[in-house]
């Protein structure tokens, strides 16, 4: 290794100091760490603000979509109440619609002048069986109360009649008003008389 002399002014005073190159370069290569933490140390302070602008634009494109969320789901209620409201008002186009057929039967029927009975009771039995099959057409059936047993599902008790014997004891008897479903639910209960 080859030594250098180097010349330091302290306060006035010259002094010289001998350096081998092993020193020169670990002084050298501090400078240069030194140099390398300053510019990490910049390098890191940048992605401290980078994570931080980052998250920003994140949460300004969440907030967006947030927003144009809510502002669908807003039109979405408001359409939805729409129709509904569409649908009361006129839910009941298709029965009526069904219906009016029947209506110019009857009004044929009370049009025609002819005076014999039979022929006024076959149109209006006619009239009757159309009515009931577009009833069926529109889900609505009648509840069957014939040799039945009771079912408080489907019929309404309104009178009890003893002495019917055990055979009868449960069962319909009578029915006073008839039931109907829609659909399977029922929308009538069968007025009906049972055996004790």
């Amino acid at each position: 290794m080859s030594k250098k002399e180097k010349k330091i002014n302290i306060e006035g005073e010259e002094l010289e100091k001998n350096y081998d190159e092993s020193t020169m370069n670990e002084e050298n290569t501090q400078t240069e760490d030194n140099n390398e933490k300053d510019s990490s140390e910049e390098s890191s302070s940048e992605e401290k603000t980078d994570p931080i602008a980052a998250a920003q634009s994140e949460a300004e494109a969440w907030k967006d979509k947030y927003i144009r969320l809510v502002a669908e789901f807003d039109n979405y209620k408001k359409r939805t109440l729409k129709e509904k409201s569409e649908l009361i008002l006129n839910g009941s186009e298709k029965t009526i619609s069904s219906i009016l057929p029947i209506l110019d039967d009857f009004e044929r029927a009370l049009s025609d002048k002819t005076e014999d009975p039979v022929a006024i009771k076959e149109g209006f039995e006619l009239i009757f069986k159309k009515f009931l099959k577009t009833l069926e057409t529109l889900g609505v059936k009648k509840i069957e109360t014939n040799d039945t047993d009771f079912d408080v599902d489907y019929h309404e008790a309104i009178a009890m009649v003893p002495g019917m014997g055990d055979a009868m004891k449960g069962k319909v008897i009578d029915c006073v008003q008839t039931g109907y479903t829609l659909n399977d639910k029922v929308i009538r209960h069968a007025k009906v008389a049972v055996g004790q």
